[in-house]
């Protein structure tokens, strides 16, 4: 057994912590509260002088798929061969030793979601992750966590010009309804043992069987809107992914009770979808009911920069609480492992991050970081 005495800081749900005990038992919150008795033998650490999160949680990354500092080599988040590849899943292609999982240990990010790139209008699989390990099979909290899908510029970029569909936004909408109906169809036919195994229809059955959320990369409201479109016509559960023109319909996307990630706001406009980017969005999203979580898209933008993201995000409109719940609590919610992290609650992942200062203050750094109760 653990225990950390004298932490003060963020539980991750909304709630603050001042001078309470946690004790941390094999590998999860045990116990959480003042005057607690702390075992004969226990290993203690005094938090005194310190700021104590969650272990932060970035929803949206490339975190091992697309690698830093190897260049073309590194590159396995695009299947281009085809525009819809569903049965290619990031998990095959995760490389734990990426410099990017160091980095995030170091800033505080315990959790991430991986998945396939944005060049396709059926990316593949995404899984969940911790960010400790080098057997990625023993990192995995969630896969598949969810099936990517993109709209807009990336798969028109991609495909269109090399003269196959899609080349319109028409184009990318159609390719996604017809592969969807055709799994309908795989499914009904599998039923009737008609038809033998498909690895991309089963893995788009998991969508229309609700088992995993459809997580579509949007930027353009127009883009946004088609995607709601198309959640209703075939009654799944989908993510917004990255949202960038949500304050322009943040009522309607409310109505449709989807989860959005947010970002990566820090990028400069470089492309017509980012041309309306602004920090505004998140404000806009939390005022009008919308559950969101902020993300960096790393490597986009760097994995160390997720808590400075959220710092730019309270600078911008949004409260400490909203936007460290958009890093820990919320975005747990949004990869559906909330039972698991997220939060300072007993039965739940002993991950959790030591901070110099508040963390809201640039000036502090991530002293030492921990998943489930073991410093890495």
């Amino acid at each position: 057994m653990k225990a950390i005495t004298n932490v003060t800081g963020f539980n991750g749900s909304g709630e603050n912590l001042e001078n309470v005990t946690i004790l941390i038992e094999n590998g999860k919150f045990f116990k959480i509260g003042r005057q607690l008795v702390i075992p004969e033998g226990t290993e203690t650490f005094d938090a005194q002088g310190k700021f104590f999160t969650p272990g932060l949680i970035d929803v949206h990354t490339h975190l091992g798929v697309h690698e830093e500092g190897i260049g073309k080599e590194g590159q396995d988040f695009n299947e281009t061969s085809h525009a819809a590849t569903p049965e290619v899943r990031s998990i095959d292609g995760i490389n734990p030793f990426d410099k990017g999982f160091s980095d995030a240990r170091k800033s505080g990010v315990t959790t991430v979601q991986v998945m396939p790139g944005s060049a396709n209008v059926i990316g593949g699989e995404m899984c969940v992750l911790k960010t400790a390990g080098t057997i990625v099979d023993q990192m995995v909290i969630r896969n598949p966590s969810g099936l990517k899908a993109a709209t807009g510029e990336n798969p028109k970029r991609f495909h269109g010009e090399k003269g196959r569909m899609p080349v319109t936004r028409m184009g990318v909408a159609a390719i996604l309804r017809k592969k969807l109906v055709e799994t309908e169809n795989y499914i009904a036919q599998r039923k009737a043992g008609t038809a033998d195994r498909d690895l991309a229809f089963e893995q788009l059955a998991k969508v229309l069987n609700k088992e995993v959320p459809l997580r579509v990369h949007a930027h353009r409201a127009d883009d946004i809107v088609t995607v709601l479109r198309i959640k209703r016509e075939f009654s799944i559960d989908v993510t917004i992914e990255h949202c960038t023109e949500g304050h322009l319909l943040a009522p309607f996307l409310a109505e449709h009770g989807v989860r959005v990630s947010s970002g990566p706001t820090m990028t400069p406009r470089s492309k017509v979808e980012l041309s309306d980017k602004g920090w505004y969005t998140l404000p806009a999203l939390a005022e009008a009911g919308v559950p969101f979580s902020i993300t960096t898209d790393h490597p986009v933008i760097a994995i160390e920069h997720l808590m400075t993201s959220a710092i730019m995000a309270v600078k911008n409109g949004l409260s400490e609480t909203q936007a460290m719940r958009a890093i820990t609590s919320d975005a747990a919610r949004h990869l559906g492992i909330e039972k698991r992290v997220g939060s300072v609650e007993a039965g739940k992942d002993a991950d959790f991050v030591l901070w110099s200062g508040n963390p809201f203050d640039l000036h502090s750094k991530a002293e030492k970081t921990f998943i489930e109760g073991q410093q890495v």
